[in-house]
């Protein structure tokens, strides 16, 4: 029964310290609410439903939230400084913070990058051999060989006849018996060769003329061994390598000029990759790759040719053509390998791809302007390395922009848009002629910006009839010290402005 007591006690004391809690002042303000003291209240609005706005305290009607007073400046607008372009948001450090939200400085630097490129092997040309008639004639008999087999330098590929053959060994038998005559003897028989030639010349010649009509070394020296002439003549492979096309069979006759074989020699090999060709310009000739075939652990080492890439006007790409040793034929003609190519691009202004936010039709960044306050600005992005994005227009390097949290601050930004947003500040005495509400570029820099917003901050300036809108004073200072370097003769950047008559 004691137990239940102090049990009991323990409870009252506890909901007791609760509720004087509850109802007792706070002496202790957040620094959100520090920083409201001394600004006037704008108006009171709902948390939940940035359109519900009201001139007093009280609940939203449509979801009963607490009204909450919204000061001025509280969205980083100074009463009476500029304006601010629409969707600029003010967040607190606690809720940064909270949600992860940090700043970082937009860098200019050269960036590392490993392109990963499709490739197909390809036989290097100048390893490439084939084996033609040189006349007419027949096949008298072919070996085993087909194409996708690899042959030895000089292995028996076949025999072929052709009566052509005939007088040029009859000239070679000869020019060999000849030779082997002791000079008295040949001017004892009448032998005489053709002015500024000699017997071993004129044997020299005529063997050459037998090894373009296809003979052998090895059928040659069967020849002058033994002082014959063969009925067929050997076809040998003129280097080891894989057959790539055998187009004979045995009997067939054929013409001059006929391709018998092709044999390709894989000790060295080329590999074909496809390059965009904005990147192009990256595949310097040395540079190094790492050649690999999909479901097999070997990797190669492949080398950039000095050879410039080669626009492909099926594919529309440009093919890059690398070089390397291929020991054991491990790569095949025809077969299609992933290169992996390191390249090294020139200093850009380069940011965190979480950084940008792209809904496809524009995108966009978070512009620090000062301690928690983010403006949105337009970019435009070139190449993605990585988790670095490039911009070509919209930043500048040392610019302080959001680097993670983006979500939240775009969301914060879409919904002091939809509440009307900071950007109505009282128009100076010398208020610029209004314009109608819709984007803008600046002719400086390129960012869009509201017009009327621009109007309000007196962000504007007039150079031949044209008015023109912009996001800063330093661009307008920039572009009032050389209006004519700016402004272009089709109106780039340029507003459709008219006078209007103010109150």
């Amino acid at each position: 029964m004691r137990k239940l007591s102090v049990v009991g006690l323990s409870l009252a004391v506890a909901v007791g310290g609760f509720i004087a809690g509850r109802l007792a002042p706070s002496t202790a303000s957040s620094p959100a609410t520090q920083a409201s003291r001394g600004r006037a209240i704008r108006h009171y609005g709902c948390p939940m439903h940035p359109t519900v706005k009201s001139d007093r305290p009280g609940a939203a009607p449509c979801c009963g939230m607490a009204l909450e007073p919204v000061h001025e400046g509280g969205l980083g607008v100074t009463p009476g400084g500029p304006a601010r372009p629409a969707g600029t948001v003010a967040i607190d450090a606690g809720l940064r913070q909270l949600q992860g939200v940090k700043v970082g400085a937009v860098e200019m630097a050269p960036t590392t990058q490993s392109l990963r490129l499709f490739g197909r092997v390809a036989p290097d040309e100048t390893r490439l051999y084939s084996v033609n008639a040189a006349m007419e004639g027949s096949i008298q008999e072919l070996s085993g060989v087909t194409s996708g087999s690899f042959v030895r330098a000089d292995q028996w590929l076949g025999a072929f006849f052709s009566a052509e053959m005939r007088s040029a060994l009859q000239s070679f038998i000869t020019a060999l018996d000849v030779i082997d005559l002791d000079p008295a003897t040949r001017i004892t028989s009448g032998l005489t060769v053709v002015a500024g030639s000699t017997p071993n010349r004129n044997a020299l010649f005529v063997v050459e003329r037998l090894r373009g009509m296809g003979m052998s070394t090895k059928q040659l020296e069967e020849v002058r061994r033994s002082r014959s002439i063969p009925i067929a003549i050997d076809i040998r492979a003129p280097a080891a390598g894989l057959v790539l096309a055998r187009s004979v069979t045995p009997g067939q006759k054929f013409e001059k000029g006929m391709e018998w074989f092709r044999i390709a020699n894989l000790d060295r090999v080329w590999i074909l990759a496809d390059l965009l060709e904005g990147d192009a310009p990256l595949a310097r000739p040395g540079a190094t790759a790492t050649v690999t075939v999909p479901g097999r652990p070997e990797a190669l080492i492949a080398v950039v040719s000095k050879v410039p890439p080669q626009f492909d006007a099926a594919s529309r790409t440009m093919k890059v053509r690398l070089e390397l040793d291929n020991p054991g034929a491990l790569l095949r003609p025809d077969m299609y390998v992933d290169v992996a190519l390191t390249v090294e691009r020139p200093a850009a202004v380069t940011v965190p791809a979480d950084a940008v936010l792209d809904s496809g039709l524009r995108k966009t960044v978070f512009v620090e302007v000062e301690e928690g306050v983010y403006q949105p600005r337009a970019v435009e992005t070139g190449w993605r390395a990585g988790e670095r994005v490039e911009v070509v227009r919209g930043l500048q390097a040392g610019e302080r922009i959001v680097l993670s949290g983006t979500f939240l601050v775009d969301s914060e930004s879409q919904l002091r848009q939809a509440a009307g947003g900071p950007a109505n500040a009282a128009a100076g005495p010398a208020a610029p002629p209004a314009v109608h509400a819709g984007a803008a570029k600046d002719p400086i820099c390129g960012m869009e910006v509201d017009a009327a917003t621009a109007a309000a901050a007196g962000l504007t300036a007039g150079h031949q009839g044209r008015h023109y809108a912009f996001c800063s004073a330093s661009c307008r200072a920039r572009f009032l010290a050389a209006p004519g370097a700016f402004a272009s003769a089709s109106g780039h950047g340029a507003l459709e402005a008219r006078a209007e008559a103010r109150p």
